[in-house]
């Protein structure tokens, strides 16, 4: 197999792997033997669902930890240096898209080795495609700030930008603080501003769902506690 760095997509939850992931992605897998990953136990745990024999003793693991640095970054790519197809594998969707997988790719880029994204589920485009708000023109925001005063700052600055521009803005938050982000969400937008919830996207519980704020506020909302949420506003 052609030397790349190989960006590896995972379910988005407890979902059959052949339900949202391409054969072809195996066929890549099962032939790289050096792996960089957000987490070990859940990446080991992804191949051996991917291929009940792959040979987890055989493969070497590095690990993209809070605290890593560019320069040890760069050491995780050396095997691709010398000719070998190394992987990246996120906790979730696609690597390198609000993830540290980003940082990876950006020193492979910089040296002009390949890099080859590989076919996936990602919650933010799905996202997009079910919430029925304009997927012509988007941003996606990443976290807001957790101070209240803050963040109803920023969603005010969102909201201003998709009312004037007619862009969907995206965010997320961690699911522990999905009810407090939507609770700031009725409490700080327009009545007429329209807000959509996608969460749970591509599992059995998947819930997407838009409607205008003045509407949230009297609709029941499902327990988002645990949930990976995206949260999608436009006018």
């Amino acid at each position: 197999m052609p030397p790349a760095l190989y960006l590896i997509p995972v379910t988005l939850g407890e979902t059959p792997i052949e339900q949202v992931l391409p054969s072809f992605n195996r066929e890549v897998i099962i032939k790289i033997r050096h792996f960089i990953v957000e987490n070990i136990r859940s990446a080991r745990r992804f191949l051996r669902q991917t291929d009940h024999e792959f040979p987890i003793d055989d493969s070497t693991f590095y690990e993209m930890g809070k605290h890593s640095d560019e320069r040890q970054f760069s050491q995780y790519l050396q095997p691709l240096r010398e000719g070998k197809p190394v992987g990246v594998i996120s906790e979730a969707g696609c690597p390198a898209v609000a993830d540290p997988g980003a940082d990876i790719v950006r020193i492979a880029q910089r040296e002009g080795l390949r890099v080859v994204p590989l076919v996936g589920p990602n919650s933010m485009i799905m996202a997009v495609m079910g919430s029925g708000l304009n997927g012509q023109s988007f941003a996606f925001n990443g976290y807001l700030p957790v101070e209240p005063t803050d963040r109803a700052k920023r969603l005010k600055a969102l909201e201003s930008r998709a009312w004037t521009e007619g862009q969907t803005q995206l965010f997320i938050e961690t699911p522990f603080r999905n009810q407090k982000m939507f609770q700031s969400l009725l409490n700080t937008l327009r009545p007429q501003t329209r807000l959509c919830i996608a969460a749970g996207i591509t599992t059995a519980d998947e819930y997407i769902r838009t409607l205008h704020i003045s509407e949230w506020k009297s609709t029941k909302l499902p327990d988002l506690s645990k949930v990976p949420a995206i949260f999608l506003i436009n006018k």
